[in-house]
């Protein structure tokens, strides 16, 4: 039934120009007169007013803003993998281990909100209102530390990424099927994506993708940028507005940055000095780690909305466990280094079953012979690496980068895929502010590319492994939770609790945590300064000691700097233990006014 609802095929692509684009009311062909530099408009076979390239949650609710938006325009939206499954299919979703879960909070929510389709989302998403964290060598249920959130902005809801997909497809199918026209198994290759200097459409050419292609997660590693379509059977089209939400994929966003630069490399001196081109910055990913999801059924007793959460003292292992469904099924992640032995496919489940039974034996009961068995065959799935779009998120007038293809980060606290959706929907705002693409474009750079390059830097802060991800972020963390309990009007909580502030935004954090620093460093330096004062303690001790009077005083502000540090930090320095690992660590909820015991 479902495939019978969609156009799959481009051999049915209508062969008659759709005149009046987004930008102008004149019709698309005026445009045809204009040199174009890499194709010419003799081989354009179709018009089509708006092009999104990616059929995830972003370039679903993308093609369905422009449908709300532009009743009257078509939307084509091209996706590399088939159509997602139906949300309601039971026996699909009943494999809960097989599909990658996603929490949406507070942005995601409201970016869903704002398009009407919050509630039909809902209606297939599951609670979590909380956590429960195990300590290392913790293995009693009743060991655990429950954490229930009181005044986050939003109930964290549950649900599989593809199920997402799924029910966003069926909105489109239901409401907006003569605006919104849906294409699968192709591949989009930008043959010119137009200028800053002249306002002609988009070029693109579509290929039907070759059967090899399968379904990827979007957590996987970013997939290569060459397209793998049958371009000889292809078919060229223009676009007043071309959306890159390819996610991981990034075939337009390493399009726009190979053109970038070649431009680059052809100009003179003074040219360079005044054009930064587009790229991605790619971070080497120096704390990868892979997962395999394992299938769990909750006993009697264990709530069924919780994110439950341990880990081995020597991080070799971390498990965390989201609901999958209302009866009690959890989708866990069980994450471990990639040169581990039994991260590879085709492991010993007896020696998977003792690894569980000596790091978390707490769920080693809920985990059947039948389910270990096929962890154990399984190859590993891999997380994504931190990397950003710089320094805007367009080309020319009619292309705009949102979503995955604009920031990845790696799913730890839900970033992601909701700031993906939020992306949509300032992407509406700077359309309802501007009078053309060109200028809207240019606006959703403005308000979203510092905000795709700060979330991505804080989050990679999280995850520096070993020394550097002490200074980086096991220390202000400290110091935060110190100064905020001491004078919380002056000093803001830490890191995570900012992250669930609704009037910071990325970029706001990073700069009042500069600001932060900066008392921070001057309350120290004021107080070592008052204890300089105290010259008789100091002059005793320097002639005890046989020390002068500075090196004295340095000792002793570093010894009580020390004594405050260790006591709050005694538990993090754990062999492995990178700074994301610490949410299991702390003894309170992560809100506003988070503290460390």
């Amino acid at each position: 039934m479902q495939s019978t609802l969609i156009l799959v095929s481009l051999l049915l692509f209508q062969t008659s120009c759709i005149t009046a684009g987004f930008s102008s009311p004149r019709p698309l062909s005026r445009h045809s007169t204009t040199k174009l530099s890499v194709a010419s408009t003799a081989d354009v076979t179709e018009s089509v007013d708006a092009v999104v390239v990616g059929g995830g949650p972003a370039g679903l609710l993308t093609a369905i803003m422009l449908a709300q938006k532009y009743p009257n325009k078509k939307v084509k939206v091209f996706d590399r993998l088939k159509p997602p499954p139906s949300p309601s299919d039971e026996e699909i979703w009943s494999d809960v281990a097989k599909f990658y879960l996603i929490g949406l909070g507070f942005r995601g929510q409201k970016a869903l909100k704002h398009f009407g389709v919050w509630d039909v989302v809902k209606a297939y998403t599951n609670p979590a209102v909380g956590r429960m964290d195990w300590a290392p060598d913790a293995v009693k249920y009743e060991d655990g530390v429950e954490r229930i959130f009181t005044d986050r902005p939003a109930t964290t809801e549950v649900i599989p990424r593809d199920k997402l997909v799924g029910v966003l497809h069926d909105e489109i199918l239901s409401k907006y099927s003569d605006r919104i026209e849906l294409n699968y198994h192709c591949e989009v290759d930008a043959l010119d994506l137009g200028s800053a200097e002249l306002d002609r459409p988009v070029i693109i050419r579509v290929a039907k993708c070759q059967e090899s292609v399968k379904h990827v997660p979007s957590t996987c590693q970013d997939q290569p940028k060459s397209l793998s379509g049958d371009m000889e059977d292809s078919i060229t089209m223009t676009t007043d507005l071309l959306v890159a939400a390819e996610g991981t994929a990034r075939t337009i966003s390493s399009q726009i940055e190979a053109q970038d630069e070649a431009k680059y490399k052809d100009m003179g001196l003074l040219e360079r000095f005044s054009y930064k081109p587009f790229k991605v910055t790619r971070y080497e990913d120096d704390n990868q780690r892979v997962y395999k999801s394992i299938p769990l059924k909750l006993p009697t007793g264990w709530r069924p909305d919780l994110n439950y959460s341990a880990r081995s003292k020597d991080g070799r292992v971390i498990f965390d466990a989201l609901p999958a469904d209302a009866q009690g099924n959890y989708c866990g992640v069980l994450l471990m280094k990639m040169d581990d032995e039994l991260a590879a496919p085709d492991t010993s489940p007896k020696k998977l079953r003792d690894l569980i039974d000596e790091y978390i034996p707490q769920f080693s009961p809920l985990i059947d012979e039948k389910n270990l068995a096929a962890i154990a065959m399984k190859a590993p799935s891999f997380l994504p690496s931190f990397r950003y779009a710089e320094p805007r998120l367009h080309e020319g007038k009619k292309t705009v980068v949102l979503g995955d293809a604009a920031h990845t980060v790696k799913p730890y606290f839900g970033l992601g895929a909701n700031s993906a959706l939020l992306d949509v929907e300032v992407l509406d705002e700077c359309l309802d502010k501007t009078s053309s693409i060109g200028d809207a474009v240019k606006m959703f750079s403005v308000e979203r590319a510092g905000e795709a390059e700060s979330m991505v830097k804080v989050s990679r802060q999280l995850d520096r492994p070993g020394t550097l991800g002490l200074l980086a972020f096991i220390v202000p963390l400290i110091l935060d939770s110190v100064f905020h309990g001491f004078a919380p009007k002056i000093f803001e909580a830490n890191t995570l609790a900012m992250f669930q502030r609704t009037d910071y935004d990325f970029r706001g954090i990073q700069k009042r945590k500069r600001i932060d620093r900066i008392n921070q460093t001057l309350v120290l330096g004021f107080f070592g300064y008052l204890l300089s004062k105290t010259n008789f303690i100091f002059d005793a001790l320097s002639q005890a000691t046989g020390q002068n009077l500075t090196t004295v005083i340095s000792a002793v502000v570093g010894t009580i700097a020390a004594a405050v540090f260790v006591r709050k930090a005694a538990f993090f320095f754990l062999p492995g233990l990178a700074p994301a690992d610490v949410l299991g660590k702390m003894q309170s909820k992560v809100t506003s006014n988070d503290s460390f015991s």
